[in-house]
């Protein structure tokens, strides 16, 4: 098919249910005819390059027989209303999809695509199942806006959330609120005063007093998750996991192993593959996973670590073959393909799976081991397949005001000044307070695809705790690689619901989910797992007083234990591939 000319339609009304007016730019051949429609929807002002269109530029599918569509959400930039991020997404998006689809060009099919907050938009209409919606491409995005976005495992996902609310957010509505000048003036320097000074913002305890924070017009709604830490109705009706078996589509699960919604990313496809409404939408799930950050594109290189151009993806490529098939009936082998593909890290190549977990990826146990001194990599702690016997627990005292800096991970990657992606965490090593469990040296190359998780038995002085894990590929030279982590705040060891105080000193157990890797550690490295009780400022830092934090402003030292016995074999837990 030849290329098709392109005309474009600025800010074209679209009527919402309630009478709110959201605008869209239109993207279409200048050839009369109804075509299937793509449909993007964003908070980042559909007239900006790249963020507005998911790293899709609408050009290439106009010419090539679609329209785009790429709409404001809801109060923000040229769209009417109030923005409420995530709860005002489910009813609009419905309405988009089905207001795109009666239109003059239109042939009535609709794929979605974008991604973070726009893989968002996505999931939220399909969870309330508009008919004409056909399939969806959401990348990098969550499954769960309680735990996995704004918090994970309990704890606050700070440096994301402060700073999204903030920079992203923020400036644009203080601009269009209804405020007096010198109010509006205010909050904008306010603003600018985290961004120039985002360590002092990090840092403010209580968390609810940050002074930007202050100014009513400021992220209303970033004090309003400081204030339902729990799961409760606020967070019900906006859980994806939950809508699942509403959803009737099939979709492509775009994710990177250093973004930091991987877990949604893993959580939807497997979750979509099990309950989806359909067997259309459950076989139709797809899931590409690559060594990846947020926001990045989806490049050779992420943090310090060099993965080579095969780790590259054409994203524009990626889209047009997937939506070819589900609108424009190509077939091309998108359904007929393996469900999975992901990029293993370390031998640095692509494979293929029908499942996630891989089927011949074996369920494996890596026990704690040490004689009471891990802290530090220079440490006795150690990690074996062995169950532990008689051994002495681990102690180290967590102090919330000299938390363990985060180093790399997988993080949002601006405006802190701290990167995503693998890092060398020898100086993180170096600290009293992170215990080290390493397996001897490798003989053979161990490849690990899967899940990963964290069994922990654990104590503590303090009524409520966080403990936080990391696994680390460590190189011969002693360069130790981040590879996933994660966190438990351990009030919530019982789950969002209710608050479980720990009773001082009484062992208990814990759960901790590092989402999961595609990693070969190779003969001659080392695995490691490190344990403490703070990343910071990925996760805000637990007080310890049992408290509630965001509104806490005392801190106390806590001296946290691990188990690693025969009554208490805490453990690492992860999927092992057979010798290739």
């Amino acid at each position: 098919m030849p290329l098709l000319n392109v005309r474009v339609e600025r800010n074209v009304p679209v009527p919402m249910r309630d009478g709110t007016v959201l605008r869209a730019d239109v993207f279409r051949p200048e050839t009369e005819g109804r075509y299937p429609v793509l449909l993007s929807r964003t908070p980042y002002d559909k007239s900006s390059n790249g963020t507005a269109y998911g790293w899709m530029q609408p050009i290439r599918p106009a010419s090539e027989g679609y329209v785009v569509v790429v709409q404001d959400v809801r109060g923000r930039f040229e769209s009417g209303g109030t923005f409420q991020p995530f709860h005002q997404e489910v009813n609009d998006g419905f309405d988009s999809v089905e207001w795109a689809a009666i239109q003059p060009w239109s042939n009535g099919r609709v794929g979605m695509y974008g991604l973070s907050y726009l893989g968002a938009t996505q999931w939220l209409a399909a969870s309330a199942t508009p008919p004409n919606l056909q399939c969806m491409l959401p990348g990098l995005t969550g499954s769960d806006f309680l735990d996995g976005w704004t918090y994970q495992g309990g704890a606050l996902v700070l440096g994301f959330n402060l700073m999204w609310s903030l920079a992203m957010l923020g400036l644009p509505e203080v601009l269009r609120a209804e405020a007096t000048p010198h109010q509006r003036q205010a909050a904008l320097q306010a603003i600018q005063g985290v961004i120039q000074d985002h360590w002092g913002a990090l840092t403010t305890l209580p968390l609810a007093e940050v002074p930007a924070l202050q100014h009513e017009i400021v992220a209303p709604y970033y004090r309003e998750w400081l204030a339902h830490p729990q799961r409760d109705a606020f967070w019900e009706s906006v859980t994806v996991e939950s809508a699942h078996p509403r959803v009737h589509v099939p979709s492509l699960n775009l994710g990177g192993w250093y973004d930091l919604f991987i877990r949604g990313t893993l959580r939807n496809f497997t979750g979509m593959r099990e309950n989806g409404a359909t067997s259309r939408a459950r076989e139709g799930q797809r899931l590409v996973i690559g060594p990846w950050s947020h926001g990045t594109q989806l490049g050779g290189r992420t943090g310090n670590r060099v993965f080579g151009a095969s780790a590259a993806l054409l994203l524009d490529d990626l889209h047009m073959r997937w939506f070819d098939h589900w609108l424009k009936d190509a077939q091309n082998g998108v359904e007929t393909g393996r469900a999975v593909r992901v990029f293993t890290m370390g031998m640095n190549q692509w494979h293929e799976y029908d499942a996630w977990p891989p089927a011949e990826a074996v369920p494996s146990r890596y026990y704690l081991h040490s004689n009471g001194f891990a802290a530090t990599a220079a440490g006795d702690g150690a990690l074996s397949p062995e169950a532990p016997g008689a051994e002495r627990p681990d102690h180290f005292v967590f102090d919330p005001l000299n938390p363990v800096p985060t180093v790399g991970g997988p993080l949002f990657p601006a405006p802190i000044d701290v990167p995503p992606g693998p890092f060398d965490q020898s100086d993180v090593e170096r600290r009293p307070d992170v215990l080290c469990y390493s397996t001897p040296v490798l003989d053979c190359d161990l490849e690990v695809v899967g899940p990963v998780q964290v069994s922990l038995w654990v104590s503590s002085t303090a009524r409520d705790t966080d403990f936080t894990a990391k696994l680390v590929d460590v190189e011969p030279g002693g360069v130790a690689w981040n590879l996933c982590d994660g966190v438990l705040r351990t009030r919530y060891r019982d789950g969002y619901a209710q608050e479980s105080y720990l009773e001082p000193g009484v062992p208990a157990h814990l759960e901790i989910d590092l989402a999961g890797t595609a990693n070969v550690f190779r003969a001659g490295h080392r695995m490691r797992l490190e344990i403490s009780s703070s990343n910071f400022p990925r996760f805000d830092r637990n007080t310890n007083t049992g408290a509630i934090i965001a509104t806490d402003a005392a801190v106390v030292v806590a001296t946290n234990t691990v188990l690693h016995d025969a009554s208490h074999p805490s453990c690492l837990q992860l999927h092992v591939m057979p010798a290739r």
